[in-house]
C-alpha cells in the first residue's frame, strides 16, 4: 500500500511538472480519481497547477469543477488557519494522521481560493472562466463555517480587487449584477472596504494628503490605482432603498450575524438590518473621502454625492467637512459641491457662514460654459428664492448677473434674464434698478448720492456683495440686450418691461427650461419658428453689381477688367525698363 501511494505521488509530481501536456481527458480522469478515494489526494496539487489564466479554457474549467467538488463536502472539516499552523508545528511530535491531513487540506484549500481569486481578477482570463471562478468562490463564501458568511476569504478577494493593477470593470459588472443584490454581501463589502481604505490611508504620506492628486504622469502610482478601484467597487454596489425595503435577501444561510449575537433572529428584522447597513455604508464612504482623491474621481464623487451617498447615510451631517472643504476650493469644484451642500443646509440644518459670499464669487463667465451648469443655475435660483435674502444681497446678485450678460453666450443671456426676472419679482425692493429716479432735493442716503453721467458705481471686481455698490447702480446692461445679435435674446428682454411688483399678474420663470441651453438649442428653436412675413426682393433684370449707383452718389461700381489689366501691364513694363537702364550706371559707379 505504501509502495502504491509512493508511486502515485511520483506520478502526480511528473504530471505537475508537465501540466502543459495534459489533455482534457487526462484532467477529467485525474478529477474522478481524486473524488473517488483518499489514495489519490496528490492529484489535487496537479489540478491546482492548471488554474492559471493562460491554461486552455476546457482544461481550466474541468480542473476547477473537480476541485470544487472535492473541497465542498470537506469544508466543515477544514481547520482554521491558526489550528492548521498549530497542527503543523506539532506534526513532528505527535504524528497524528488526522492533524496532518487537516493541515494539508487547509494549505491546499488556501491555494485553491488564491487560484480562484487570480482567475477572477486577472484581465487575461476568459469571460467563462472568470464567471465560473467567481461563482465557485462565492459558493465557498456562502458555505462558511456553520452556514455563516465566510468574511475572511471574502476580505482576501476584495483586497486583491482593490490592489489590482489592471482593469477590473468586467469583474465588477459581474459581481454587481449577480451578488450585490444580497444584503449580507453589501454589508461585508462595506466592512472590508472600510478596513482596506483605512490601511491604505495610513500608508499615504502627509505631503500627498494636502491637496488633490493629478493623474497626469502618475500611472505607475499604486495608491492612485487602488483609490480608483475602491471608488469603482463602491459605485458598482446598487443603492438599496433603505426606507422601502421590508425584507432583505441574504446570500448566506445565517445572513448578517456578528460574534456578539447568539441568536440569529436578533438581526433578522428589516429595521435592524437597515440600521447595520447604513452604519457600514457611512463608515466605508467616510474612510474613502478621507483619501487624497485624484481630480477626476473627486469630480465624479461631487457630481453624484447628493443622489447616491447622502440619502443612504446614517447621519448625512458628517459630510459637512468634506463638502465645505470642497466648496472653499473654488472654480468647478465649488460649483459641483453646491448640490450636496445645499441638501445639508436645507434638509439637515447645516449652518455655513458666508455662504452667499462664496456663491457670489462663483458667478463668472466660465460657469455658463461648464459641464454641470444646469444643476448649478437651478440651485442658484433656489438659493435666492428665500424671502430672508436682504435687499442689498439680491441687488448685488442681480447686478452681477446683469454684467455677465455682456460676455456670456446667447443661451447664458437667456438664463440670466430669467434669473433677474425671478429676482425682481421675489424682491420688489430692488425694482428701482430697472428705472432709477434720483431725487434732486434730497442728498442724504446711499440711494440718492449724485452720480456722474456714464459712470457706474458698481464694482464688478469686489468679492463682497455688501461692498459692490449695486444699490447705487442700475441694470443698464439689460437694456443693451435689446440690440443683441440673437433674436431670441432681444425678444426675451421684453419680459422685464412688465410690472413685476404685481405678483398676481406675473409668474416665475422655470430655470429648468433655460438651464440646458446652448448654441445648438438656440439655433434649433430659431429654425423651428414660423415667420409670417418674409422680406422678398424682385428684379426685372438680373443685377450687374452689388450696389446701385443711387445708393452711393458719386461712386461707380462698374467692373472694367480690360482697362485695369492694360494699365497694370504698362506700369510693370515701365518699372522694368527703368530698372534695366539704371543697372549699368550702378555697375560703372562701383
Amino acid at each position: 500500500m505504501a509502495k502504491s501511494s509512493s508511486a502515485t505521488a511520483s506520478g502526480s509530481k511528473k504530471r505537475k511538472s508537465k501540466s502543459g501536456a495534459l489533455t482534457h481527458e487526462k484532467v477529467k480522469s485525474l478529477g474522478q480519481e481524486l473524488l473517488s478515494s483518499r489514495a489519490h489526494l496528490n492529484h489535487a496539487p496537479a489540478l491546482l497547477a492548471l488554474l492559471t489564466p493562460s491554461t486552455p479554457l476546457s482544461i481550466a474549467l474541468e480542473a476547477l469543477i473537480s476541485l470544487q467538488s472535492f473541497f465542498e463536502p470537506l469544508l466543515p472539516s477544514i481547520p482554521s488557519a491558526s489550528a492548521a499552523a498549530a497542527a503543523a508545528a506539532a506534526e513532528g511530535a505527535s504524528g497524528d494522521p488526522e492533524l496532518v491531513f487537516g493541515a494539508w487540506l487547509r494549505q491546499r484549500f488556501d491555494e485553491f481560493v488564491a487560484a480562484l481569486i487570480e482567475l477572477s481578477v486577472s484581465p487575461h482570463s476568459d469571460d467563462a472562466t472568470r464567471e465560473v471562478a467567481l461563482d465557485a468562490f462565492m459558493d465557498f463564501v456562502k458555505l462558511g463555517k456553520d452556514g455563516m458568511f465566510h468574511s475572511a476569504i471574502y476580505h482576501k478577494f476584495l483586497h486583491a480587487v482593490v490592489h489590482a493593477t489592471d482593469s477590473i470593470d468586467p469583474l465588477l459588472e459581474l459581481l454587481g449584477s449577480k451578488y450585490s443584490k444580497y444584503a449580507d454581501v453589501c454589508y461585508f463589502t462595506y466592512t472590508s472596504l472600510d478596513k482596506i481604505t483605512n490601511s491604505l490611508g495610513s500608508q499615504v504620506t502627509g505631503s500627498r494628503k494636502d491637496g488633490l492628486q493629478n493623474r497626469d504622469g502618475s500611472s505607475e502610482d499604486r495608491s492612485v490605482i487602488s483609490i480608483c478601484n475602491i471608488y469603482n467597487v463602491l459605485v458598482h454596489i446598487p443603492a438599496l432603498d433603505f426606507q422601502k425595503e421590508s425584507k432583505f435577501d441574504m446570500w448566506s444561510t445565517v445572513g448578517i450575524s456578528l460574534k456578539g449575537e447568539k441568536n440569529s433572529s436578533e438581526g433578522s428584522s428589516a429595521t435592524h438590518i437597515n440600521k447595520k447597513l447604513k452604519v457600514k455604508f457611512s463608515k466605508a464612504w467616510l474612510a474613502f473621502l478621507k483619501l487624497p482623491l485624484p481630480l477626476d474621481v473627486y469630480k465624479e464623487v461631487l457630481a453624484t454625492i447628493h443622489q447616491n451617498v447622502i440619502p443612504s447615510m446614517s447621519n448625512p451631517a458628517i459630510l459637512c467637512d468634506f463638502l465645505t472643504r470642497s466648496y472653499d476650493i473654488g472654480g468647478v469644484i465649488s460649483v459641483m459641491a453646491l448640490s450636496g451642500l445645499f441638501i445639508l443646509m436645507t434638509q439637515h440644518n447645516l449652518e455655513y457662514p458666508k455662504f452667499y459670499d462664496k456663491l457670489y464669487a462663483l458667478l463668472t463667465p466660465a460657469v455658463f460654459m461648464a459641464k454641470h451648469r444646469s444643476v448649478f443655475l437651478q440651485l442658484l435660483d433656489a438659493c435666492l428664492k428665500s424671502s430672508y435674502v436682504s435687499a442689498h444681497l439680491a441687488a448685488s446678485f442681480a447686478k452681477r448677473l446683469s454684467r455677465l450678460s455682456l460676455s456670456v453666450p446667447p443661451a447664458g443671456a437667456l438664463i440670466i434674464i430669467a434669473l433677474i426676472h425671478n429676482l425682481l419679482r421675489r424682491h420688489p425692493s430692488i425694482n428701482f434698478l430697472v428705472h432709477w429716479e434720483a431725487p434732486q432735493d434730497d442728498t442724504t442716503g446711499e440711494a440718492s448720492l449724485p452720480k456722474k453721467v456714464g459712470a457706474d458705481p458698481f464694482n464688478n471686481e469686489e468679492t463682497d456683495p455688501a461692498k459692490s455698490g449695486a444699490m447705487r447702480s442700475s441694470l443698464w446692461e439689460i437694456d443693451t440686450l435689446r440690440h443683441h445679435y440673437t433674436p431670441a435674446v432681444s425678444r426675451f428682454v421684453d419680459s422685464l418691461e412688465n410690472d413685476l411688483t404685481v405678483r398676481a399678474k406675473t409668474t416665475e420663470m422655470k430655470i429648468t427650461d433655460f438651464s440646458s441651453g446652448s448654441y445648438a438649442t438656440v439655433f434649433r428653436d430659431e429654425v423651428r419658428r414660423r415667420i409670417k412675413q418674409v422680406p422678398l426682393a424682385f428684379y426685372s433684370t438680373a443685377p450687374t453689381s452689388l450696389f446701385q449707383g443711387s445708393d452711393f452718389p458719386g461712386w461707380t461700381f462698374e467692373y472694367k477688367p480690360n482697362s485695369w489689366a492694360q494699365a497694370s501691364l504698362e506700369e510693370n513694363e515701365n518699372h522694368t525698363v527703368e530698372t534695366s537702364d539704371a543697372s549699368p550706371t550702378k555697375r560703372s559707379r562701383a
